[in-house]
């Protein structure tokens, strides 16, 4: 059964616990020049998990704050995995994306397919590799809570079978006034595995406005040409490639049969 994680951002106060955890279990470099909790937070090759900032109003009109825990989506029809030709990027039956580095060929199609720009590049690396949340695979088949999740303090965060735990995100956002009738994710680009319930519209929380349908239904009747496309290429440049070789191979006996006349000539 596929797995998910239901967050109420009703209840998260912006502690940063989830981030810890999340750098912990995956050894992530801390960097304070990119920071993991606040207004400026970011998602990046160091920050898998970070925590946003947000000030906004509530229904009446009242200033609130509201801190927002983002990382990969979890997609269940994972764009970024239908652009990956060489299943770098895999989805296990636990709903998790995870990546394969040995499988990378650095082509960071992913990065251009996913609707919520999570897989980031590792640039400043000599031999860099695609970076993101894996949901903590290796914890879900032991039947553990994805780092984060496990150590919220106020229970942000909900691990369950994804049918679940939107039976009921529905029957709470329908027994409380208070909730936006919306789960986001439950649907977005054909669903994903994190959903959300909130007080505040999601737009206002910097969520992206996506469609409802599986991205992978557009774009696979033209990335499923890559692998040909990359195999052409690969093709003609190791033509270029020995056709330059014979060249300078010629060019340099025409230059020492030339030597060897002059040498001739002149004896």
């Amino acid at each position: 059964m596929s797995k998910g994680v239901l967050t109420d951002l009703t209840k998260c106060i912006g502690c940063g616990s989830c981030v810890v955890a999340c750098k912990m279990w995956n050894k992530l470099e801390y960097d304070t020049k990119q920071p993991t909790v606040g207004s400026a937070a970011k998602l990046n090759d160091k920050n898998w998990t970070i925590v946003s900032t947000c000030e906004t109003q509530n229904s009446k009109g009242e200033p609130v704050w509201r801190f927002v825990k983002r990382q990969c989506m979890h997609c269940l029809e994972p764009a970024c995995v239908s652009a990956c030709f060489s299943r770098a990027l895999q989805k296990n039956p636990d709903g998790s994306i995870v990546y394969y580095p040995d499988l990378c060929v650095g082509c960071r199609y992913c990065m251009f397919a996913c609707p919520f720009d999570v897989p980031k590049y590792e640039w400043h690396k000599a031999a860099p590799e695609i970076t993101k949340c894996q949901m903590c695979s290796s914890r879900l088949e032991n039947g553990e809570a994805p780092a984060c999740v496990s150590v919220c303090p106020t229970g942000v965060m909900q691990l369950d079978d994804r049918d679940k735990l939107v039976a009921r995100a529905e029957q709470q956002i329908k027994d409380n006034d208070q909730y936006v009738k919306k789960i986001y994710g439950k649907d977005e680009v054909g669903g994903t595995s994190w959903l959300y319930i909130s007080d505040i519209p999601f737009e206002e929380l910097g969520f992206k406005v996506v469609g409802m349908t599986a991205l992978p239904t557009y774009t696979q009747r033209f990335l499923r040409h890559t692998p040909f496309i990359a195999v052409g290429w690969g093709v003609l440049l190791a033509a270029l490639s020995f056709y330059t070789r014979r060249r300078n191979e010629l060019a340099k006996e025409k230059q020492q049969n030339r030597s060897m006349e002059d040498e001739h000539h002149e004896n």
